[in-house]
């Protein structure tokens, strides 16, 4: 038996024919957001209700989300959170942030999402010294390589114990086994994977979903 599947393109169109319930109003975005410059930075669609799985099965009602682009992944998060729910999506774009407006008020929920226009690193502190520690249910962490560490250090302090944190690109679109990459990305997502892996304050696992998703449950 092989220790893994290979994912072909039909294998891949079928799982999502067969699993895939993205709302109509995401759809749109999405394909609307596929055709502009930079498109690639936009959250796969599979990952994206894979999160909104995780979130459900937590009942979670605090979240953070570290990059927002164009919102698609926020959009799907807020139309998740229960009516007192909040997600404080934080990103430095403020054009890209423009589009995200548009579907979130085209989608009623633009009531549950704050969004903070600031570098994040700053945003956290903030929230850091306004008394939320260990207060959010989920963190995820999808903006900047070069700060990925300082991210995750943060939300570990910022997330409950048994919430959970998602870092995303921790594959790099598979470069990250290749020595010759030596880009700063690179090089952050590796130091970061091995320090994930030898750190006690939370249980992990990393799945092969999108450009590679780690989570980590903050340990009681």
């Amino acid at each position: 038996m092989k220790q893994y599947l290979e994912m072909s393109q039909d294998l891949h169109e079928y799982t999502l024919s067969v699993s895939l319930r993205e709302p109509a109003i995401l759809k749109k975005q999405r394909e609307i957001v596929s055709r502009m410059p930079m498109s690639a930075m936009q959250s796969v669609p599979e990952e994206t209700q894979f999160l909104v799985f995780l979130i459900k099965l937590i009942n979670a009602k605090r979240i953070i989300e570290i990059g927002t682009f164009t919102g698609y992944s926020t959009l799907w998060m807020a139309s998740e959170l229960p009516p007192d729910g909040k997600i404080i999506t934080c990103d430095v774009d403020e054009h890209w942030a423009s589009i995200a407006l548009e579907y979130w008020k085209e989608a009623n929920v633009n009531h549950k999402i704050d969004l903070r226009i600031a570098p994040a690193i700053d945003t956290l502190d903030d929230l850091l010294t306004s008394d939320y520690c260990n207060y959010f249910d989920f963190i995820y962490i999808d903006a900047d390589k070069e700060n990925y560490i300082n991210y995750y250090e943060k939300a570990i302090k910022l997330v409950r114990p048994g919430g959970i944190i998602g870092i995303d690109n921790v594959l790099w679109g598979g470069s990250i086994v290749d020595a010759t990459n030596q880009s700063i990305e690179a090089k952050v997502l590796r130091e970061l994977n091995a320090k994930l892996l030898h750190d006690n304050r939370v249980a992990i696992s990393m799945l092969t979903i999108g450009d590679g998703l780690t989570l980590a449950i903050r340990n009681k």
